[in-house]
């Protein structure tokens, strides 16, 4: 996969405050790709970076081959970012508000009505777009802004935070658009947050920091089996035959089996074990009721990873 960012030793610093510390990673040409970590873990501070707004005190960065710091400008024009207080201008409309970045960007003028339309219809405000955006709730702004960092067709889009405060139907309808946008489009996505059901339903790949350091970097289930994460099936049998359901699932090579009730079995194991649970029971004459799947979440990484980022604060 080519890359779209390389970040090489990256440090920041404010004082004596070690914001990013000694950071390397590298994010694909069209990946959706996750900063993950909670409060001070130094995501805002790498993005800053990656735009050229705050200057490291060590480390290289390049962004589609350029650097942020001598390269702003061109670098700028084919980067946008979505923070979660996106500001719009109430006195425009939707439109109008497009149109103006689009100038501002230097959109080839035959090509402005065309983005700014498309736009405004594929983010669902289509029927809005001449209404002034006072009128509009949070989230019809929030997808303004997210037009209007898309209207210059930029190849790296990064998204601070973009959903807090949004409801869970603005929040899905963004995740789509974003999804989609990057899909069909080959645009590289960098998603700053810590939301981590937002990152694992969004995110190729993800980057947990802590302290402004690297933890660990990977797609969710390849941390997940990194770090030592069994995928689980939860069986439900008839009571009487969960003695006979614990013994064949037993008998699977590399399971652990934990009852739970009276006609239930956790069945863990190092890959998926239901195919092979389901034959085996079958098989042996139990009477299935529920055979569910699952995987191991990323928040169960996060939290293998930061094993004391869920204790509470003396």
């Amino acid at each position: 996969m080519d890359a779209a960012i390389v970040v090489e030793q990256l440090t920041c610093r404010f004082g004596d405050t070690v914001a990013v510390d000694a950071l390397s990673l590298e994010i694909g040409v069209g990946e959706v790709f996750a900063l993950l970590g909670h409060n001070g873990a130094g995501k805002t501070t790498t993005v800053r970076a990656l735009n050229g707004v705050v200057e490291p005190a060590a480390g290289r960065v390049h962004v589609l081959g350029l650097s942020p710091l001598t390269d702003g400008p061109a670098l700028r024009a084919r980067t946008a970012v979505l923070t979660e207080s996106s500001t719009v201008d109430e006195r425009l409309t939707g439109r109008e508000t497009l149109r103006t970045f689009a100038e501002l960007y230097a959109v080839p003028r035959g090509d402005v009505e065309r983005r700014v339309g498309t736009l405004l219809d594929e983010l669902g405000l289509g029927d809005r777009g001449d209404d002034r955006v006072g009128g509009y709730s949070k989230g019809m702004r929030q997808r303004l802004a997210l037009a209007r960092a898309l209207v210059h067709e930029p190849d790296v889009l990064f998204l601070d935070e973009p959903t807090a405060g949004l409801d869970p139907v603005a929040t899905r309808q963004l995740h789509g658009r974003v999804r989609a946008w990057s899909r069909e489009r080959s645009r590289t996505v960098v998603l700053c947050t810590h939301n981590l059901a937002e990152a694992q339903a969004l995110c190729d790949r993800v980057a947990v920091l802590a302290h402004g350091r690297l933890l660990a970097v990977g797609a969710p289930a390849e941390l997940a089996r990194r770090l030592g994460r069994r995928a689980a099936v939860r069986v439900v049998v008839e009571p009487a035959q969960r003695d006979d359901a614990r013994r064949l699932a037993e008998a699977l090579p590399d399971v652990e089996v934990e009852p739970e009730g009276d006609d239930v079995l956790v069945v863990r194991g190092g890959s998926d074990p239901a195919p092979a649970l389901a034959t085996a029971l079958v098989h042996g004459g139990v009477r299935l009721h529920a055979l569910v799947p699952t995987v191991p979440s990323l928040e169960d990484v996060y939290f293998a990873l930061q094993p004391d980022a869920g204790e509470p604060i003396a």
